[in-house]
């Protein structure tokens, strides 16, 4: 009988994700076996434990790089991934070659060398690229391959060993001298001064206040438009532009007219009795031309704008669009189209649109980056047939991401958008108003797409605001004239979006690493960024460890230099420069960060470190191991010092806030009376969220007396009993919905005043008073509301393979997640959504199932009559302790 062999496959194909292996795996069919590394195999040891036996003692090893040898990096193999390693090796020997198929970038070309290098193939080694999973895609990467590039693995790898440097060298010195736990980076700590930076213009800003007349006219037709008053006795009327921020007061030289209240009124009286005309009528075309295509940065930008997702929320949507074959590769510099998918826009814009909304010829854009990594295409739906979204399967922000993506690229390819715009100069008196119209003659690539805006306030441009008809020296009749005050604003804050649009023209950190490091400054354990609304607060803590970093090592925090250091790993990668020159100029010497840390480490007062003197503060503001806190010092008394709760942010703490805490704080929990029918003392307290009210003292059979925070509107040092009485009695009953007839309240949680509704929640306005809010304004206020949103998975792994339910990765404010049922486990940061196996998944929810002391329905069984008695008296001792922890605390509740 003759002796069965195993057959060798072709080939072995590997790819970082397993959803991405089993696409592809489609495609190539039986006789190749593609496989996933889930992400890196191998990387610098993350702690000391990973660190092996025989390198422990050197004097390099916590860096993982060995600093006296050529930064030779110290790789290893993390525990989660020697089975993914053993298993690689063990199908590598029935395969006649192995695939590197990783992603197209210098990442994903590192990976596939770290591949090589442990799997030390003893077959033909090809390296498969392609910015698309299609069928078409992947069989013509699989015909032309190439070798592994090395320029681009050792950019990757200097890149690698540049931020280790960086971060393990002067995060300890944070550590020493503001707080633990904190960490610098080479983009990171860049982003925070950027942030820094615009709260500390938002410190020093000077409002300035100016009026100005609104004019609602009717022509002699009746139709009415209004225009508004832009000069005055032959002198322009002050705005905004006009103000000194600094001084709140006009800028010298400028030659224009502030008007006061007064003289606005004034003057409304008079021109009210006068003639209107029209003096000039002019009329001017501009053209319109699409934008780009998207790149990694515009995508997030825009998805951050349009559809209010988070940098990572994008990178995730985008991967799973990707790895399911609809978009191309989402991490790239370039805003170019193939031929390929010109012609498949064109071919859409024609059978959509019509011939006039496509151009004689394909528009071509250049990549303006002037470090764009790679020539990559741009973000665009694959294939040839650029599907709309009602063609595809895919739901939720995957398809609004993927529509976005789909308008985006054919607008690319549609017609210029044509606009007239008008202006009418109309004359009262010794005073001249301005009306301006704006009329879409043709909308070309409006029909597609119209870019978002980072201000809220700016003009749809593809909205029709027209002008009536009027003809020169026509007389109007002037309905109303309105007065209208307007206060300056200072810079606003940054946004996600606005963020990585000033990195990426500042040239810091790459598209791809935007998501990463927005998630980073947010983080819990660094405490340099809270999100308010939409908006990115920096913390005190956040600004002294900025002021540190430019006062020791400015050329780290700034943005030239760090721009510089990116041009430098890009010519490393186009193989114009040499690593190792370049990492000995950073690290090495007296001139090198090594030498100058140590050199200035002992010139670093901690006290002074962590004190910052704000402009028109009397007190200092000190950065703790426990949050920021104010201390004032009077006389030859000892000082005085008041927690500064978490939502006052830096640029809104002003002296009165200041004092007021430190008032509080001097004078201790004040009690305001007693109250009527608990028989207990009301205090006014401070706490992490603010002034409240607390009825009686914290107690161990009291452990959560009754609390209220106090609204902003109100001065805890004046407050009554009266109205402390009527804040306890929170939340009230404002009504009946009209709509369902259940319950709408009223209340003040840890973000202000709100009122609510079946789940729907609403802040009130600063005009509306949380004890008096009507049901109709509750009701117009809960219409706003968007609800409790539904929480959108990143990824479904499937059916728990024990205990059946979903088993689904999602995002959270500290990074990824896993969750099935009650039981949340962090991803670790060596892996990615992506990357995570079911297997991976069940480990670290089984780990925080012990942890939390979940029973696990596989284990229930096996639990013994003892084992419960334990777990009884554990959680008995745990109760006991937490109910004596809670007794010690002094903070508002919701």
């Amino acid at each position: 009988m003759a002796e069965t062999t195993k057959q060798r496959k072709k080939g072995l194909v590997i790819v970082e994700s397993p959803a991405k292996a089993k696409k592809i795996a489609e495609f190539l069919g039986g006789s190749y076996e593609v496989r996933a590394s889930v992400g890196h195999v191998r990387d610098l040891p993350e702690k000391a434990a990973d660190i092996p036996k025989e390198f422990k003692k050197e004097p390099w090893s916590n860096l993982g790089v060995n600093v006296d040898q050529g930064f030779a990096p110290l790789y290893v193999v993390s525990p989660d991934k020697k089975k993914t390693v053993t298993e690689l090796k063990k199908l590598l020997k029935d395969a006649e070659e192995l695939i590197i198929a990783t992603d197209e970038d210098r990442e994903g070309e590192s990976i596939g060398w770290h591949l090589v290098e442990l799997l030390e193939p003893k077959v033909p080694v090809r390296r498969m690229v392609f910015s698309e999973i299609t069928k078409k895609a992947i069989l013509d990467a699989l015909n032309n391959t190439r070798h592994i590039d090395m320029h681009l693995v050792e950019a990757q790898e200097t890149r690698r060993v540049l931020d280790r440097l960086y971060g393990y060298t002067l995060s300890p010195l944070l550590w020493k001298k503001i707080r633990p736990r904190l960490s610098a980076g080479r983009v990171q700590s860049v982003a925070v001064r950027i942030l820094v930076q615009r709260e500390l213009e938002r410190l020093a800003f000077k409002s300035g206040t100016f009026w100005d007349l609104k004019a609602n006219l009717k022509t002699k037709a009746g139709k009415e438009f209004s225009a508004m008053l832009t000069t005055l006795e032959g002198r322009r009327i002050a705005t905004g532009k006009d103000f000194d921020e600094h001084t709140g007061k006009i800028k010298d030289g400028a030659d224009v007219r502030l008007l006061g209240e007064e003289e606005t009124l004034q003057l409304k009286v008079r021109l009210e009795q006068g003639d209107w005309k029209v003096t000039s009528i002019e009329e001017r075309q501009q053209m319109r031309k699409p934008p780009a295509p998207f790149m990694t940065s515009t995508l997030q930008q825009e998805a951050n704008r349009k559809l209010g997702m988070s940098a990572r929320e994008t990178m995730a949507s985008a991967q799973r669009l990707y790895q399911d074959g609809h978009i191309t590769y989402m991490r790239t510099d370039s805003v170019s189209l193939s031929q390929e998918a010109i012609q498949a826009a064109r071919g859409r814009i024609k059978s959509d649109f019509g011939d006039a909304y496509l151009p004689d010829a394909p528009r071509v854009y250049a990549n303006k980056q002037k470090n764009a990594q790679e020539a990559h295409e741009a973000i665009r739906p694959a294939g040839t047939e650029m599907k709309p979204v009602g063609d595809i399967d895919v739901s939720g922000r995957d398809a609004k991401l993927y529509d976005m993506i789909w308008k985006r690229t054919v607008a690319s390819q549609m017609s210029d958008a044509r606009l007239r715009f008008d202006t009418v100069s109309i004359e009262a008196g010794d005073a001249e108003f301005r009306a301006t119209g704006r009329t879409v003659e043709f909308p070309g690539y409006f029909r597609a797409y119209v870019e978002g805006a980072d201000d809220p306030e700016a003009v749809h441009e593809e909205e029709d605001a027209a002008l009536p008809e009027m003809a020169e020296n026509e007389n109007l009749n002037c309905q109303t004239l309105e007065p209208l005050g307007h206060e300056t604003k200072p810079p606003a804050r940054y946004t996600e979006a606005t963020l990585i649009r000033k990195l990426e023209q500042e040239g810091v950190g790459r598209p791809s690493t935007y998501a990463s490091i927005i998630g980073t400054i947010q983080g819990e354990n660094r405490g340099y960024v809270r999100k308010q609304n939409n908006q990115l607060v920096p913390t005190f803590t956040a600004m002294a460890v900025t002021r540190l970093l430019e006062d020791y090592f400015p050329n780290l925090v700034d943005t030239g230099f760090t721009a510089q250091m990116e041009q430098s790993l890009d010519d490393i990668s186009n193989g114009t420069s040499e690593r190792l020159p370049y990492l000995q100029q950073f690290y090495s010497g007296q001139e090198g960060l090594d030498q100058q840390v140590k050199a200035k480490e002992e010139t670093i007062d901690p006290r002074s470190a962590c004190s910052l003197h704000l402009e028109g503060l009397t007190s200092v503001v000190r950065v703790g191991k426990y949050g920021p806190f104010l201390e004032k010092t009077e006389g030859e008394a000892e000082p005085v010092t008041a927690s500064l709760p978490d939502e006052v942010s830096p640029a809104d703490l002003t002296n009165e806030v200041a004092e007021k805490l430190i008032r509080l704080k001097k004078e201790g929990p004040r009690p305001l009376g007693m109250h009527p029918e608990a028989g207990e003392p009301i205090y006014v307290k401070v706490g992490p969220f603010g002034p409240y009210l607390q009825v009686g003292e914290v107690t161990e059979e009291n452990p959560k007396p009754k609390r209220v925070s106090i609204p902003k509107n109100v001065d805890p040092l004046d407050l009554s009993l009266d109205l402390a009485l009527k804040l306890l009695e929170l939340p009230r009953r404002v009504g009946h919905h009209p709509a369902d007839n259940r319950v709408v309240n009223a209340g003040i949680g840890r973000f202000g005043p709100y009122v609510q509704h079946a789940g729907k929640y609403k802040s009130l306005g600063k005009e509306d008073d949380v004890l008096t809010v009507t049901l109709d304004r509750a009701v117009e206020l809960l219409a706003q509301a968007k609800g409790r949103p539904v929480l959108t998975p990143l990824r479904e792994l499937g059916e728990h393979p024990t205990e059946g339910g979903m088993v689904a990765i999602f995002d959270g404010k500290y990074g990824p997640y896993v969750k099935h049922e009650k039981v949340n486990a962090t991803v670790p940061k060596d892996f990615t959504p992506e990357t995570v196996s079911m297997e991976d998944a069940v480990k670290w929810l089984n780990e925080r199932a012990a942890k939390m002391g979940v029973k696990k329905k596989a284990a229930k069984k096996s639990t013994t009559k003892k084992a419960a008695k334990k777990t009884t008296k554990k959680k008995a001792t745990k109760k006991k302790a937490t109910k004596k922890k809670t007794a010690k605390k002094d903070t508002t509740e919701d």
